[in-house]
């Protein structure tokens, strides 16, 4: 296989070549409803970012760019169309970026991982949720019964590992069944499975539509995800400027969405569909996954581990992650757009919360139990340094007529950003609340600390009485 040449060589021999009028296209794949890929699809294509930078100089200067956008739910097909050469472009997580790399291979050619967009590095975006009402509250408790799961996806790769974790083999001590979020949610409203899991966002969205609940994080595994770009690497070599262009445009989308994420959010849902309060959920501040164009170690070994995982379902393969990676591209970007990569490879803070308590003005300094409430009909959505004081201003909104669009809390263990009416609190013995994923890491808390255990609704009683 021809290995890739440096990015200047590329440049160079793309600016030596002479100037000769044609149509070049730039065919790009998007997962619109995989909200963490927004800034390498959906914001590019609706705000017309990708037409702000492609080149239009040099071997450029008459050339007419065919823009095309396609838009997938899961990575599988997409990854199909980018081996049949319909498309040149294209984003989706780690695991089918792995299933990316392996057929492209298999094909004869080869694609590049060039950039991430958004990820954690402890594995938050993937979930797994209930039905709303069942009593199940631990994934412990999922032994010997149903769960359904996007096969393919990442969150495939994270529940084999899960179930792993637990000691379960699962072939025999699960019934793993693939389905598409949007043949899941039906069906965890009807009760017809008895858990489900997927990728972003759907768990939340589940959550917030009020017909699941979420019982595992990707975070308890401690194994970093992410979503990303993929290139076909021959169309990267003939075109590095183009491929450059499109990072160009996708890091602007990022300080777009950074600056105000309230606005960006009410775009996502009115092209999707899904709620604004659950895109805010991931790309406000201290957001549920932190965009992120850098490679990070942990996403490097998120990739090796994907890989692996591939071979856990039979599909070995010959792809290496370290040749998998091409970072020249993203790099150029970042000088290009005048930015430091070396600084935001450093960086692992989440968006900053930089905000005043609503109810006492003052600047909010600890985020450990920080909540938030985006009202409806207001633009912006509300800070608070504790949840007692959002509770206690939620009871005002609601008696001045209003209404909470959301609620969001922090797990104390996870420092991870929960819809707050599906989360478990524990008040203890001074009366302070504190938010958790999982009843029993709150039940665990409360014991110690001399408090109980409290649903949405004693939380909100409890913080009655306190204030």
């Amino acid at each position: 296989m021809n290995l890739i040449k440096p990015l200047s060589a590329l440049l160079l021999a793309g600016a030596l070549a002479g100037a000769q009028a044609e149509t070049i296209r730039v065919a790009i794949g998007t997962q619109d409803t995989t909200i963490n890929c927004a800034t390498g699809g959906l914001l590019i294509r609706e705000l017309k970012l990708l037409e702000k930078y492609l080149p239009r100089d040099g071997k450029y200067k008459d050339v007419t760019y065919d823009i095309q956008w396609k838009n997938f739910t899961s990575g599988a097909p997409l990854t199909n169309e980018m081996v049949a050469d319909k498309l040149d472009i294209g984003s989706m997580a780690d695991f089918p970026g792995s299933n990316n790399g392996a057929a492209f291979l298999k094909a004869g050619k080869q694609s590049l991982f060039i950039t991430v967009l958004s990820g954690s590095t402890l594995g938050s975006g993937n979930g797994i949720v209930v039905p709303r009402d069942s009593k199940v509250t631990l994934l412990s408790e999922l032994k010997g019964r149903t769960i359904s799961v996007p096969f393919a996806s990442t969150a495939h790769g994270m529940l084999l590992r899960a179930v792993a974790a637990q000691g379960w083999d699962p072939q025999k001590d699960v019934n793993i069944i693939t389905q598409a979020p949007e043949v899941a949610g039906p069906a965890l409203q009807a009760g017809k499975i008895e858990a489900h899991a997927d990728f972003v966002p759907f768990a939340e969205l589940f959550e917030h539509r009020g017909i699941a609940r979420k019982i595992y994080d990707g975070s308890q595994a401690n194994t970093p995800t992410y979503h990303g770009s993929l290139v076909n690497a021959e169309y990267a070599r003939k075109h590095p400027e183009i491929v450059i262009a499109f990072l160009r445009a996708a890091l602007e989308a990022d300080r777009l969405i950074a600056a105000e994420p309230e606005k960006y959010s009410e775009l996502i849902e009115k092209v999707t569909g899904i709620d604004a309060a659950v895109n805010y959920l991931y790309h406000g501040p201290l957001g549920l996954q932190t965009r992120d164009f850098t490679w990070k170690p942990e996403y490097r070994q998120a990739l090796r581990t994907s890989i692996e995982t591939l071979k856990l379902m039979g599909r070995d393969s010959t792809l290496n992650a370290d040749t998998f990676v091409d970072d020249q591209y993203i790099r150029a970007a970042f000088k290009q757009s005048g930015l430091s990569y070396e600084a935001r490879l450093a960086q692992r803070d989440k968006l900053p919360l930089k905000a005043n308590d609503a109810v006492t003005g003052r600047s909010i300094a600890d985020v450990q139990r920080a909540a938030g409430i985006w009202v409806r009909g207001e633009p912006k959505v509300r800070h608070y340094a504790s949840i007692e004081n959002s509770l206690a201003d939620l009871q005002k909104i609601e008696r001045a007529g209003g209404a909470a669009r959301a609620v969001y809390v922090h797990d104390l263990i996870h420092r991870i950003k929960l819809l707050a009416p599906t989360a478990w609190y524990a008040i203890d013995a001074k009366g302070q609340l504190s938010a958790f994923l999982q009843k029993d890491a709150a039940a665990a808390y409360a014991a110690a600390n001399k408090g109980r255990v409290l649903d949405f609704a004693g939380a909100r009683s409890a913080a009655k009485v306190s204030l």
